[in-house]
């Protein structure tokens, strides 16, 4: 009986076997070179189970697993792995103190017995007006803004008086003679197409009236000559030195005809403007002496043609040419306050200018 058995069973086990289909053989593994090395296993990483109904690969003699690729990226991490090796830069949680000279991240308190990092820069302390109190930025305010409107009025005066006669010019031409004379006069005899050839230089002498009642004239005294001496060597000559006499004495010509008559209110005021100027200067120079008074002044101009140079063979004459003024009666207007210029007493202003 237990033959049979076991016959039955192992007929059974046949036709099992038979039934079940025989997987096809998998395909060899290609050659690979003999003497590259097998890339270690990691021993960290599990092994997948094999499938129960898969055969085991058959190795090739003489051939070795394929190498990894070292410039190769990872293999992603699948969720629930475990992963191994040399582990990823460790990030500082919020409660660890942040290396010493490293300010911590923004938003990330540092932790208690952190060393402080570096102090904040002090702040700009205020300059210029910013500086100031409230009063004094006020009254500053109000000066900046003072000297821009004069300065936009002067330079509107200047180039009124230099443009070309246009509409405003004329319409305000005695306001801006105002402003312009006679100290900011513009003129161009430099850049002209015959610019001034000559030395002009402006002399004076004046009559006086001894106590005795005898009267003398003086010689001539060369202004022009005394200002250029000053001058000469001079790093800073005064506005006075430069000038005073030479603008009396341009302004003068050009408002004065041939016959030296005024033209206008303008070469009035310039008749005048040039006899203070003349006493003056003969008042420093001590002409009359003490107890003598000055009357009378004249005036007069001495041209003379500027030299050519020696590699011309131009000819000039060099005679000099004198325009002579007549003689000009002296008041006690034409002196200045507390000088105590020699002059005549009891002066009036319409005697001014008597010749």
């Amino acid at each position: 009986m237990e033959t049979e058995a076991g016959a039955a069973d192992e007929a059974a086990r046949r036709r099992q076997q038979e039934a079940t289909p025989v997987p096809p053989d998998p395909p060899p593994a290609a050659p690979t070179d003999p003497g590259t090395p097998t890339a270690p296993a990691d021993p960290g990483t599990p092994t997948a189970p094999a499938d129960p109904g898969s055969s085991p690969a058959v190795a090739v003699p003489g051939s070795s697993p394929a190498p990894a690729d070292p410039g190769g990226s990872p293999a992603p991490a699948v969720p629930g792995d475990t992963v191994t090796g040399p582990s990823a830069p460790e990030i500082p949680s919020a409660s660890e103190p942040s290396a010493p000279g490293i300010p911590s991240a923004p938003g990330i308190p540092s932790a208690p017995g952190a060393p402080p990092g570096p102090p904040a820069p002090p702040l700009p302390e205020p300059r210029g007006i910013v500086a100031l109190s409230p009063p004094y930025r006020v009254l500053a305010a109000l000066a900046l803004a003072g000297i821009a409107v004069f300065a936009g009025v002067h330079l509107l005066m200047v180039f009124l008086h230099v443009a070309p006669a246009n509409t405003l010019s004329k319409k305000h031409g005695a306001q801006v003679e105002a402003w312009i004379y006679p100290e900011f006069e513009q003129n161009w005899k430099l850049f002209a197409p015959n610019p001034l050839q000559q030395n002009v230089a402006v002399q004076a002498r004046a009559e006086v009236r001894s106590a005795g009642g005898e009267v003398r004239t003086t010689r001539w005294y060369d202004l022009s000559g005394q200002d250029g001496a000053a001058i000469d060597g001079n790093l800073l000559p005064s506005h006075t030195q430069q000038n005073e006499l030479r603008r009396a004495w341009d302004i003068f010509m050009s408002t004065h005809d041939s016959q030296n008559r005024p033209n206008g209110l303008r070469g009035t005021l310039s008749e005048q403007y040039l006899r203070r100027v003349l006493v003056l200067r003969l008042d420093r120079l001590g002409v009359a002496g003490a107890g003598d008074v000055v009357e009378r002044v004249q005036v007069r101009s001495q041209s003379t043609v500027v030299e050519p140079p020696k590699w011309s063979d131009e000819k000039v004459n060099q005679k000099p040419f004198y325009r002579q003024v007549p003689w000009w009666t002296v008041t006690s207007q034409d002196a200045s306050l507390g000088r105590g210029t020699h002059l005549r007493a009891g002066a009036g202003a319409a005697a001014g200018g008597v010749r």
